[in-house]
């Protein structure tokens, strides 16, 4: 089985330096660009069995390129949604810092201001990953349309790392990132990559 994990495309809140989490904020006209040439790449490179995706806009949104150029309809989960950040979500991080500061060494199983709790983040995690690889056939690939804090948990699921884990994958805007499953083993066959994006990325950057 291959697993395509993807991130959604630019958000409004990227532009608005606010904690977005489950600030519901929709893609900005670049974001829809970086789909549509995202659904176009994944068409000519792959055959796709089924696509999940969080229901959060700019997830949807992102999904809904991906659904037209694949002719499949989306499978939404709210456990794909990003971390619950509860009364920060929205909130520019100047204000957030001073009404809701950070709380360090606090145990696993709880949680501040309303949030989720590190061992529900990593649960939703091993969730849908087991229900994903129960639900579908071993000769399938399927796509995950999710954010980059989940994508994180997924990635220490998918590498059995502890709940406590400080192994960060970072992924950027539309993203994609390939696992495969195989009944010995479980391999990441890329990361992070932008090959759908070649004509967004500015060429005098150095990366």
């Amino acid at each position: 089985m291959k697993i395509l994990v993807i991130r959604h495309g630019e958000s409004e809140a990227d532009m608005m330096d606010v904690h977005e989490g489950r600030a519901d904020f929709e893609l900005t006209e670049k974001g829809h660009r970086q789909s549509q040439l995202l659904g176009e790449w994944i068409a000519a490179h792959y055959t796709v069995s089924k696509i999940y995706t969080s229901p959060l806009k700019r997830a949807l949104q992102t999904a809904s390129y991906l659904s037209e150029f694949l002719d499949l309809t989306l499978c939404q989960d709210e456990n794909l949604m990003e971390f619950n950040n509860g009364l920060i979500a929205g909130l520019d991080r100047e204000t957030a810092a001073v009404k809701y500061p950070y709380v360090s060494d606090i145990p696993m199983h709880t949680a501040v201001y309303e949030q989720e709790s590190l061992l529900e983040f990593r649960f939703r995690a091993d969730y849908m990953l087991s229900k994903i690889i129960s639900e579908n056939p071993q000769d399938s690939t399927i796509i995950v349309v999710s954010h980059g804090g989940f994508i994180n948990q997924l990635y220490r699921s998918f590498l059995k790392l502890p709940v406590d884990s400080d192994i960060f994958m970072s992924t950027g805007d539309t993203g994609i990132h390939c696992w495969k499953l195989l009944k010995e083993s479980r391999r990441i066959i890329y990361s992070n990559n932008f090959s759908h994006m070649l004509e967004l990325l500015d060429p005098e950057s150095p990366s």
